[in-house]
């Protein structure tokens, strides 16, 4: 989701809680990495792994000038010939410890291999975080957590402002690592990096479409 489509998120939400808690809580991803030089570890559930949360968030760090904001992902399932930053299993869980900081996402319950894993790291000094639909082991184990209640069916034609219909994880995964970009003080470098991407967008957004011939 590009910076206009998280613009056009944010206004519809406006009113409701999820612009100031998503940022909230890219507040505090951002003050756990940064001044530990990075040490993110992001990883999901069994069902659900945190693809476009990581490339997001990848992306953010180079925006930003903050390459601490840079996850590494830990997945439940390795396969021979992946890549190294996809190589990365569960055993690396055992070592986590002062001065990493580990983001569980979960939309549903994780399993309990999971979460005894997760709950060694935060004995071991890591600080948790963690995004889900509210299970309460889950935000139990957190430092801290921004959870998303599945939305109930909505019996009036038209939603009011304070209604969460249409609200899902991933959106909220979105203005997460938007706003983690975003609320940093970039450097120079990120500075620039930042109007030239504003400049594309520019462009973009006033280029005539491509003759069709």
């Amino acid at each position: 989701m590009d910076a206009v489509r998280v613009a056009l998120l944010r206004e519809v939400l406006a009113g409701t809680r999820w612009p100031a808690a998503t940022r909230r809580f890219a507040a505090s991803l951002r003050s756990s990495v940064v001044p530990h030089g990075g040490g993110l570890l992001l990883v999901g559930t069994r069902a659900y792994e945190p693809w476009h949360l990581a490339a997001h968030l990848v992306d953010e760090a180079a925006w930003s000038g903050r390459p601490e904001l840079a996850p590494l992902l830990v997945r439940h399932r390795v396969r021979p010939g992946d890549p190294a930053h996809l190589a990365v299993g569960l055993g690396r869980l055992q070592g986590a410890g002062r001065g990493e900081t580990l983001l569980l996402v979960a939309p549903e319950r994780p399993d309990g291999g999971l979460l005894e894993r997760v709950h060694d790291a935060r004995r071991a000094g890591a600080t948790v975080l963690a995004l889900g639909s509210g299970d309460p082991e889950v935000t139990g184990l957190a430092h801290d957590a921004l959870m998303v209640d599945p939305p109930e069916p909505d019996p009036r034609p038209e939603p009011g402002p304070e209604s969460t219909r249409g609200i899902d994880l991933d959106m909220v995964q979105h203005l997460v690592s938007a706003a983690a970009g975003e609320n940093s003080l970039p450097s120079t470098r990120g500075r620039r990096r930042l109007r030239d991407r504003l400049s594309r967008l520019a462009d973009q957004l006033t280029s005539p479409p491509p003759a069709r011939w």
